[in-house]
């Protein structure tokens, strides 16, 4: 074990003791984590030893920052009771990511989890996991400040205060005003309340700030990444289709979501299933993967068999051989810039189907000046290269005709996907390079069988 490792190491172990003689003292549930990271990998037995000495306070913040094998370690080893205990110490949204995990790994003691948790803890983690991934009300939290719109604000800010001493609820920076019946007004900032005496009512000074921002808990999550970014939110009020305040989402959620989302359209790019590369099954993995190679093969064929028609050429003309992969290249590359680029701006709600004539109109121009530029260059090496000012004619035609392809279909793969209701981020690099491989092949061969034989 390394000199500093050992040394924060016993930096924490000294917080823990403060801790547990109940000197107030901060320790963040992530540094904690990736010192245990850290000793896992070097010494197994100190590491254990070390959960044993957290309370259950700190082990719950703890854990949700752990790796996923580490996290299936604790959830195999802990009994029903102790992971009860640790579920009870976290928000509600952790709370119920916690027991699906457990849910994955092992239905059986995941109901027994639940069995050791309060009627009411059970009923929030169920309807929370009733959820479909893909909506809001997955990624929400139920404990809110609120306040009844016949309030005072110095009856809510004590109420506030009672939670934040009994750790009911933290990250607070709005309060939600709401009718007798709960449901949602708006919210106004915190650092708004301050402008307002604590016996004025709510009622009163709610139109001055409030804030109406909100979205259904059926809702696609990524709306919420949306609005927050839109309306520079650290807070996402949840409601029904009734306007009930049912709770948040926070901006450590939105983070995660935002982060989520990212990672499955880098992984979709690449046709690469992100579900299935959590899996630890290497058969698993390999098998998603291998069905994006498999349409890959289908469509290298497509492009071989137009290769195939101009064997005759290519047989008289062994430069054309040399300088073919560099025509499909330079399309491939030029279309996978256009591709990204339009799928990011899809994802973040820049462009859509309705606007796609100006985005695939600026791609085009864009691949047409950069055409014009390396079919000079191109042109120029391949004359000088082979001795035949021709084919340096031809290479470059055919390298304008590629990457104006690339630039028209590098937007309009995606947009066409979204408008059937396909996920752009999904095939759109197979097809791609499809028509990449085909436009370059073809035109480069057509226009040498027509101008150099």
């Amino acid at each position: 074990m390394s000199q500093e490792l050992i040394e924060k190491t016993k930096e924490i172990e000294q917080h823990l003791l403060q801790y547990q003689e109940g000197i107030d003292t901060h320790m963040h549930g992530f540094d904690i984590a990736n010192l245990l990271v850290q000793i896992n990998e070097v010494d197994k037995e100190l590491y254990k030893d070390f959960l044993t000495k957290l309370p259950k306070v700190l082990l719950a913040e703890v854990l949700v920052e752990l790796p996923k094998s580490m996290k299936e370690n604790i959830y195999n080893n802990y009994d029903a009771k102790t992971l009860a205990n640790i579920t009870s110490e976290l928000d509600t949204n952790k709370a119920s990511d916690l027991i699906q995990h457990i849910k994955d790994i092992d239905e059986t003691k995941a109901n027994e989890v639940l069995s050791n948790l309060s009627k009411k803890e059970q009923k929030t983690i169920k309807n929370l996991n009733a959820y479909q991934e893909t909506e809001a009300g997955a990624y929400m939290q139920v404990e809110v400040f609120d306040a009844q719109i016949d309030e005072t604000i110095g009856e809510s800010i004590l109420r506030l205060k009672e939670m934040k001493k009994e750790n009911k609820i933290d990250n607070v920076h709005h309060v939600f005003v709401i009718t007798t019946n709960r449901k949602f007004l708006g919210m106004i900032p915190l650092e708004d309340l301050i402008l307002h005496g604590p016996n004025e009512y709510y009622r009163d000074v709610l139109e001055e700030g409030k804030i109406t921002v909100s979205v259904d808990a059926h809702e696609n999550v990524k709306n919420v990444v949306e609005l927050s970014g839109n309306y520079d939110l650290s807070v996402i009020p949840v409601i029904n289709k009734n306007n009930i305040l049912l709770g948040r989402i926070t901006s450590d959620n939105i983070h995660d979501i935002a982060q989520e989302g990212a990672t499955e359209q880098i992984y979709n790019l690449a046709g690469v299933n992100d579900n299935a590369e959590q899996e630890e099954s290497i058969w698993k993995i390999g098998k998603a993967r291998g069905a994006w190679l498999g349409l890959n093969l289908l469509t290298a064929i497509t492009a071989s068999l137009v290769i195939g028609l101009f064997d005759a050429t290519l047989q008289s003309l062994v430069a054309l051989a040399i300088l073919m992969p560099i025509v499909a290249s330079m399309g491939g590359n030029a279309g996978t810039q256009t591709l990204t680029v339009t799928v990011r701006q899809m994802a973040l709600g820049d462009i859509s189907w309705d606007v796609a004539k100006k985005t695939i109109r600026k791609e085009v121009i864009i691949a047409l000046m950069n055409g014009m530029v390396y079919a000079v260059v191109m042109g120029i090496i391949a004359s000088i290269w082979f001795q035949m000012p021709m084919l340096g004619v031809v290479i470059g035609m055919a390298m304008v005709i590629n990457l104006i392809s690339a630039g028209f279909f590098g937007a309009i793969i995606p947009l066409t996907l979204q408008k059937f209701g396909i996920d752009p981020a999904i095939g759109s690099t197979v097809l791609l390079t499809t028509v990449t491989d085909v436009v370059g092949f073809f035109s480069f061969l057509g226009l040498a069988s027509i101008i150099l034989l």
